[in-house]
């Protein structure tokens, strides 16, 4: 491993291998790791150490030799693995400050409190450059749904708990100024209709619904504690012309029922081998923590990932350190495997994997919105942001309703509906769609400038 900027220590690494004369024939391994000219007192660097199948760490504060012993192996690949290729050594957050400081940061983002709310807010703002301006009231719209039409899109963002840190990471890594959506849809009768994919059911399971209007607001407004802002993002209406309500129909109805889309969720973040992961986020970084989470919980590391990465590989039933193993066997990396597009026709054991972008892009596709261009995009390629940028959106203020942004001295493009803080949505209605869109793009804080037809 070559030495970080980050480091506290400059870091040197050798590798021992013992034979232990066991009934077994049990090979051990020692990580002999020696740091030393600490950049100041209060250094502490914190070293991962990670083959496919299981991951340590080692805290340094003193400059001296220091050893990982990897004493057992959970197959015999593993062994083969590391004769071969060793072991994986990355180094987390530089100094005891920057450790603490990046737990503080992170810890508060998911307590369904004042102090999370905050924190979320301070995360975005310090991170993101997001600036959160607040409106004048009322910060809840007297909406006539009579101008909401099929199409329209919802971009929701959520500040406070669970949620709302789950979305504060997912921004940040993704550039999306909001976390969740949902979209509009007018039955043959006129009824307005709200499908969201990631609605929770009577279960407590996240998944596909339609629910009318009336009951999906009231839910918004009353059983919501993530203190969530919406934005709705009205159709053009050259494309709310166009749009299919038959077709649109006809998939929300197929996909009912079914659950979100988890099994692709990061895949439509990482585009590039190394533009699309914030300091101190790199592959290695992910590959650990799915390894850590596959001996955690490993019925959700599938749901997760494994079955992405075997649709990747072309294989079927791989466990992950039996994906890392593979990966390298064909002469590639975990970290190019990751960029592999998703693929919308790819089949999961329970179903297709939608998250609620996808959802809506998917039923687009179908109302003929993406012309002909459909057959080379895939939808699960999109993160929020991809589908807030696409030029499908009313771009002349003049035609939106009388009570959009009513109140507001700042006149935005869209009508936000609901919340304290002004929404952004930077590069909002600007990018026609073309093929293959969003499968090479680059994301980096603070801009996340990306690149020409990427």
């Amino acid at each position: 491993m070559s030495n970080s900027g980050l480091a506290c220590f400059i870091f040197t690494t050798h590798t021992r291998v013992m034979l232990k004369h066991r009934a077994n024939a049990m090979v051990q391994i020692e990580c002999i790791s020696n740091v030393s000219n600490a950049h100041s007192w209060t250094c502490m660097d914190l070293y991962v150490f990670a083959t496919p199948y299981q991951v340590t760490w080692d805290y340094y504060f003193l400059s001296r030799e220091h050893t990982i012993e990897f004493n057992a192996w959970e197959e015999k690949a593993e062994f083969e693995y590391v004769k071969n290729k060793g072991v994986s050594v990355f180094l987390m957050q530089a100094g005891m400050l920057g450790t603490l400081e990046a737990l503080w940061d992170v810890f508060p983002l998911f307590t369904n409190t004042g102090w999370g709310e905050n924190a979320n807010l301070g995360f975005l703002k310090k991170h993101m450059g997001a600036s959160f301006q607040t409106r004048p009231q009322p910060w809840v719209t007297n909406i006539s749904v009579d101008d909401l039409h099929s199409g329209d899109f919802l971009a929701i963002s959520k500040i406070r708990g669970r949620w709302g840190g789950f979305e504060t990471l997912e921004k940040w890594v993704t550039g999306s100024y909001a976390g969740h959506s949902a979209v509009c849809l007018r039955d043959s009768e006129g009824k307005l209709w709200v499908g969201e994919s990631g609605h929770r059911n009577e279960k407590g399971e996240d998944v596909i619904m339609t629910l009318p209007w009336d009951e999906w607001w009231d839910d918004v407004l009353t059983q919501d504690d993530s203190n969530s802002h919406i934005a709705l993002l009205p159709l053009h209406p050259h494309l709310r012309a166009k749009f299919n309500e038959t077709a649109a129909w006809e998939y929300a109805r197929s996909s009912e029922g079914k659950p979100y889309g988890y099994h692709n969720m990061i895949f439509s973040w990482i585009d590039t081998l190394d533009e699309n992961y914030p300091p101190p986020l790199d592959a290695h970084v992910v590959a650990s923590v799915m390894t850590v989470w596959n001996q955690m919980r490993p019925a959700y590391a599938a749901n997760l990932w494994n079955e992405a990465l075997n649709k990747r590989l072309g294989t079927q039933d791989l466990a992950l350190p039996e994906i890392l193993v593979e990966t390298e066997k064909r002469g590639s990396s975990f970290d190019e495997l990751l960029t592999i597009p998703e693929q919308d026709d790819w089949v999961y054991t329970d179903g297709k994997s939608t998250s609620c972008v996808a959802f809506i892009l998917e039923m687009y596709k179908e109302a003929g919105l993406f012309g002909p261009s459909a057959s080379s995009i895939q939808v699960t390629e999109f993160t929020i942001k991809d589908a807030y940028t696409l030029s499908f959106f009313e771009n002349n203020s003049s035609r939106l309703p009388k009570w959009c942004n009513d109140g507001d001295n700042v006149q935005l493009p869209y009508c936000q509906i609901k919340g304290k803080y002004r929404m952004e949505l930077p590069e909002y209605n600007t990018l026609d769609p073309y093929p293959h869109m969003n499968e090479r793009c680059p994301s980096l804080p603070p801009k996340y400038l990306r690149s020409a037809n990427c």
